[in-house]
């Protein structure tokens, strides 16, 4: 029987995918970024938020340099841009997701991480870029995700010096969004995802598609696709009835 690499469970419309490779602190192998390509394919119909942990100890511990290939440069970019393909689907897939981080958040890691929508960190998770003292450099979009929330400047120097951030620096970066207790991220990203959950789907989908998307665009472009995303959401047959609701409840302060 071959080995499961990642674990995948659904409460209600929630769906969890959790990397399993914990003796390795499952650092990203080609056998395992395929096992998580195939748990995003099967996500559930109905899914309204998706949960991304890892096993055991540590988050995601970047690529597996034991099961590095020597590949000419042709083959290096493409496997590089088979990274990107899968992380594309979690940031573009427009199911919001949100990332359970504990231990190692490193490399390969936090290029997944960021990918994410939504990040919950524990004390004990830790950033780094250490591909610079391995003589190589990110492949899985960090230049493009780190780079936007932390800086160009700042990822820089983390890839010349190696330089480790702890959660609270994460945080104060943006890498995280949240921070709690030990061996709480699981349970402060269910309830993120429950809450997410009761948003139109529509909204969530439009949300994780279009603000990266108008990111990248000039000034003008952006202002149009975010007319153009209003749009298609607020004539959706669900706004009605939310906006009735809202106006219930109208004098009884913010919904939390």
């Amino acid at each position: 029987m071959s080995e499961q690499l990642v674990k995948t469970s659904q409460d209600g419309v929630i769906y969890t995918i959790t990397l399993a490779r914990p003796a390795k602190r499952n650092a990203v192998s080609d056998r395992l970024l395929r096992a998580l390509d195939e748990a995003l394919t099967a996500t559930p119909e109905g899914t309204r938020a998706i949960i991304l942990a890892g096993e055991g100890d540590h988050f995601c511990a970047g690529l597996d340099l034991s099961e590095h290939q020597h590949r000419e440069p042709f083959g290096v970019m493409q496997h590089s841009q088979w990274w990107h393909r899968i992380f594309h689907r979690i940031q573009h897939g427009g199911i919001p997701v949100i990332a359970a981080l504990h231990g190692a958040v490193i490399g390969g890691g936090l290029e997944l991480a960021t990918a994410t929508h939504i990040r919950v960190a524990e004390p004990t998770t830790i950033y780094q870029l250490p591909e610079g003292r391995h003589g190589i450099f990110v492949g899985g979009g960090a230049s493009v995700r780190v780079a936007k929330i932390i800086g160009p400047g700042r990822m820089c120097e983390m890839m010349l010096t190696g330089r480790i951030l702890d959660a609270e620096e994460g945080q104060r970066l943006g890498l995280s969004h949240y921070v709690v207790g030990k061996g709480e991220a699981l349970a402060k990203a269910q309830q993120l995802a429950a809450r997410v959950a009761e948003n139109a789907p529509m909204a969530n989908w439009a949300m994780c598609s279009a603000i990266a998307r108008i990111d990248n665009m000039a000034t003008d472009d952006g202002f149009f696709v975010e007319s153009l995303t209003a749009a298609l959401t607020q004539t959706s047959p669900e706004v009605a009835g939310r906006i009735g609701e809202f106006l219930q409840r109208k004098g009884q302060g913010p919904r939390t």
